[in-house]
């Protein structure tokens, strides 16, 4: 039932977007794919799409931000042509880009990064009340790893095998949504969950208010390689205090949140929407708690794939490498 719910989902966002772009009349008319309703990249693409149509409208342009099922959902979907623009992983943009993982032997050549938002962190959140306080702890426990085609489902899966825990042997898995999950935690239908997410996050402050949790650390040994050994990983922390009940800092690692297209999106759009979004920086940063510390040098660190040339159009003039 939930594969058939999160297919059902998926086509229905598909059936959206497709409508959409029949529809255009005009040239510009963009639609962003985001993640979860209560995750950061659904606001990347609100907010991106509100700076667009504020200052572009008058030339044509209408943008959409959409919800989406998330990294390769994204990809996917700009591959097919019902994205114009999404927010995926810098580890999924690789494994696009280079013919790994769910595209493997069948790279995607026509993916193109535009720049990089926010660092993510690889939470492992439990209650307090589990006794979970390292990865080996989830063995025989209730654990949501994300929903098929989201980048959270392949960190976990990923935190999972490097540990010695089989997921489909050694712990319950579930594959709810995020929303989905949060209140399953609460509700101790779930014992914890997994998720990829900018800190701080909206939902996990609220969910420490409604219960106690704990949020174990994801730094093992075989993290440690994993982050050495792949670029687009970073090891990062939790900062003691930005969630109730947690107060030291949590050790774990991070991708970035990437804004990517296609190639065969207009130089000339790309252009235009990367200049715009710059210019109007402090718009960005003050619409969402994730955004405010961005800087331009570090949005194109961490690219994971070609750049666009309309966005390296824009670079070169402003003399950054």
């Amino acid at each position: 039932m939930k594969r058939l719910l999160t297919f059902m989902i998926g086509l229905a966002l598909c059936g959206t977007m497709t409508m959409a772009a029949k529809d255009a009349s005009a040239q510009n008319f963009l639609v962003i794919g985001g993640g979860s309703t209560t995750g950061v990249y659904y606001q990347v693409a609100l907010n991106i799409c509100k700076i667009v149509n504020d200052k572009l409208g008058g030339q044509g342009y209408n943008c959409i931000g959409r919800p989406a099922l998330g990294s390769v959902f994204n990809i996917r979907s700009i591959q097919r042509g019902l994205l114009n623009y999404g927010v995926a992983q810098s580890d999924w943009v690789w494994a696009a880009a280079n013919g790994k993982k769910n595209w493997e032997g069948k790279p995607d050549k026509g993916l193109r990064t535009v720049f990089t938002v926010h660092p993510e962190a690889v939470m492992l959140v439990t209650r307090k009340d589990t006794g979970i306080k390292t990865i080996a702890d989830l063995k025989g426990k209730r654990v949501n790893i994300g929903n098929p085609g989201s980048g959270q489902r392949g960190n976990a899966e990923d935190v999972l095998r490097l540990n010695g825990i089989d997921k489909d042997k050694d712990i319950k898995a579930e594959g709810l949504q995020q929303n989905e999950a949060n209140r399953a935690l609460v509700d101790k239908k779930i014992d914890a969950f997994f998720y990829t997410i900018g800190v701080p996050w909206g939902g996990g402050l609220e969910i420490a208010n409604s219960t106690a949790i704990d949020i174990v650390p994801v730094d093992t040994a075989p993290i440690k390689k994993l982050v050495a050994d792949n670029p687009f990983y970073v090891m990062t922390k939790i900062p003691g205090g930005t969630y109730k009940g947690v107060d030291n800092d949590v050790p774990t690692y991070a991708v970035k949140a990437t804004f990517v297209t296609g190639e065969k999106e207009s130089a000339d759009s790309v252009y235009t929407v990367v200049k715009t979004l710059f210019e109007n920086l402090d718009t960005l940063r003050n619409s969402y708690a994730n955004f405010k510390n961005l800087q331009p040098k570090d949005m194109l660190g961490g690219l994971s794939a070609p750049l666009h040339p309309g966005a390296m159009k824009y670079y070169k003039e402003k003399g950054w490498q």
